[in-house]
C-alpha cells in the first residue's frame, strides 16, 4: 500500500473543520457513505465526509468539477448504493480519492471552492442507509485472544480449537438483518438450556452481548470457481467500517453443537455508516502478529508482504450508555479499548480463505473480522469475556451500575480511529445500537 500526496499529514483543507486535529474526517481520510438530508423523502446519494460536513456526490456531479476517469468514478459513487463504485476497482477508487483531495485542499481555486460549498451538507443534518446492497454477509473469528477467552467459558480445559491457528474460521451470517448505526432492535427469543438442566426452555435472551468488530466490503468480485490468491486479495477489498455482531449467548451456546451460530447471531448486526478506504488506511499498516511458537501458515495463506504489513492498527473503543446515563445527562461509560492489529489473521487472508473453495464474492458483500480483543483483560471485545462468562460483573462509570450482560435500554457505542506520529489522524465515526425489550 504505497503512500502518495493524499497521505501528507501537513495538507490542509479550505474547510476549517477538516483541520481540527480531533476530527475523524480530515482531508487525508475521505470515507464514503450513502445518505440524504434528515427528515426528507428525497433520493439516497453517495457522499464523502470532510470535517463536520458531507460532500454530496450527486450535487458534485452536476457542477462538472470532475472530468475524465474521475468523472466516471464519481457517477458511480453518487448512486443510491455504492455497489457499482465498489465493483470499479482500485484505479477508479484512487482516481476519485485523489481528485476529491485536490478539490478540497486549501490551494484549490476560489471558483471551485464556492461551487463545492454548495454541495456540502452538515453531518448533524443527514440520515444514513447501508453503504451497499449487501447480498451476502460472512463473519470471521480471527482474534486468538477472543477465541481463548470465550473458549475458557465453553471448554475450560481446551479453549482453542485445533483449526484456529491454521485457517481463518467463519460462518455465513444473515444479510437481511444488517442495519445502519442508530437502529434499535428488540431482545430476541430462542431456546436455551441452563447448566445442569435436562431440557431447554423457550425464552427471551438472558445473556445478550455485543461484539466489537470491523467490517470490510468486497470490491470487484471473482467468478464462481476462481480462487483469489493472497497477493491479489486486497484489490478485492474496498474499505472498512465498524461492526457490532450482537449475540444472544444463551441461545448461541445451546445451538452451536455441532453446527455454527444461527439464531444466536441472526437477529441484528449494526454497521457504522462511513466506509474508510484501504488507501486511507495505508499509513497504518503493521506486521502480522506471530510468535516463534505459532505454526507457519500454509503457503496459500502466506507471503512476505502479508507478514510485514498485513495488519492494520485501528484503535477501537466500546462505551455503554444505560437508561440512567441518559436520564442523568451523563456521558457513556468506557468499557474496553483495543486495536485491530492484534488479529491473528489479516483481512487479506480472510478473503483468500473465503474464496479458496471457489466461492464467488460479489461487489458490496460484507465480511466481519470477528470480535477484536487484545492480550490484556481490559482489551476484551465482548461482555462474555469482560465478565468471565457472566460470573464477575463489571461496574459502569457515572452511575455505578453493574453488568454481566446487556439490559433493556442499554446502548452500545463502538468507535474507531487511527493515529501515530508522522501521519494524519483518521476516524470511522461510531456505531451505535440500543436494546429494546423483547416483544
Amino acid at each position: 500500500m504505497a503512500l502518495d500526496f493524499t497521505h501528507d499529514p501537513a495538507a490542509r483543507s479550505w474547510l476549517a473543520s477538516a483541520n481540527d486535529c480531533h476530527s475523524d474526517f480530515p482531508l487525508q481520510n475521505l470515507p464514503f457513505a450513502v445518505l440524504r438530508p434528515r427528515g426528507t423523502d428525497g433520493p439516497w446519494r453517495g457522499a464523502v465526509a470532510i470535517g463536520d460536513q458531507a460532500l454530496d456526490l450527486a450535487a458534485l456531479v452536476r457542477t462538472g468539477q470532475c472530468t475524465g476517469a474521475a468523472a466516471d468514478a464519481l457517477q458511480l459513487a453518487a448512486r443510491p448504493a455504492l455497489n457499482d463504485f465498489m465493483a470499479a476497482g482500485t484505479d477508479a477508487w484512487r482516481t476519485l480519492r485523489q481528485t476529491l483531495f485536490t478539490l478540497l485542499e486549501a490551494s484549490a481555486p476560489h471558483a471551485s471552492i464556492a461551487m463545492l460549498r454548495s454541495c456540502l451538507l452538515p453531518l448533524d443534518d443527514v440520515e444514513y442507509t447501508l453503504p451497499s446492497q449487501i447480498g451476502d454477509y460472512t463473519d470471521f473469528y480471527t482474534s486468538i485472544h477472543h477465541a481463548r477467552n470465550v473458549g475458557r467459558v465453553i471448554r475450560p480445559h481446551d479453549p482453542l480449537t485445533p483449526n484456529f491457528q491454521w485457517l481463518p474460521i467463519a460462518y455465513h451470517g444473515r444479510a437481511s438483518s444488517v442495519v445502519i448505526s442508530g437502529t434499535p432492535f428488540h431482545r430476541p427469543h430462542g431456546q436455551a438450556r441452563a447448566a445442569g438442566a435436562a431440557t431447554p426452555i423457550y425464552t427471551p435472551c438472558t445473556r445478550l452481548d455485543y461484539e466489537l468488530e470491523m467490517g470490510f466490503f468486497i470490491g470487484p468480485g471473482n467468478p464462481l470457481g476462481r480462487r483469489v490468491p493472497l497477493a491479489e486479495a486486497e484489490r478485492h477489498i474496498f474499505g472498512m467500517c465498524l461492526l457490532n455482531d450482537w449475540s444472544a449467548r444463551d441461545h448461541q451456546f445451546w445451538e452451536m453443537d455441532p453446527l455454527g451460530p444461527f439464531l444466536g447471531k441472526n437477529f441484528c448486526t449494526s454497521l457504522s455508516p462511513w466506509v474508510v478506504t484501504m488507501d486511507a488506511l495505508a499509513p497504518y499498516r503493521t506486521p502480522l502478529p506471530r510468535s516463534t511458537e505459532d505454526p507457519p501458515a500454509l503457503a496459500y495463506l502466506d507471503s512476505a508482504e502479508n507478514r510485514v504489513q498485513g495488519g492494520i492498527d485501528v484503535q477501537l473503543a466500546v462505551h455503554i450508555e444505560t437508561a440512567q446515563h441518559r436520564a442523568q445527562g451523563l456521558p457513556p461509560a468506557p468499557v474496553s479499548r483495543t486495536s485491530l492489529r492484534h488479529q491473528y489473521w489479516t483481512v487479506a487472508q480472510m478473503l483468500t480463505q473465503h474464496s479458496v473453495g471457489g466461492c464467488n464474492l460479489r461487489p458490496g458483500d460484507l465480511c466481519g473480522t470477528g470480535t477484536v480483543s487484545g492480550p490484556l483483560p481490559e482489551e476484551a471485545g465482548a461482555l462474555v469475556e469482560l465478565s468471565l462468562g457472566g460470573t464477575q460483573p463489571i461496574t459502569l462509570a457515572g452511575t455505578g451500575e453493574t453488568r454481566t450482560f446487556l439490559t433493556d435500554g442499554d446502548a452500545v457505542i463502538l468507535s474507531g480511529w487511527c493515529e501515530k506520529p508522522g501521519a494524519a489522524r483518521i476516524g470511522f465515526g461510531n456505531c451505535r445500537g440500543e436494546v429494546l425489550a423483547a416483544i
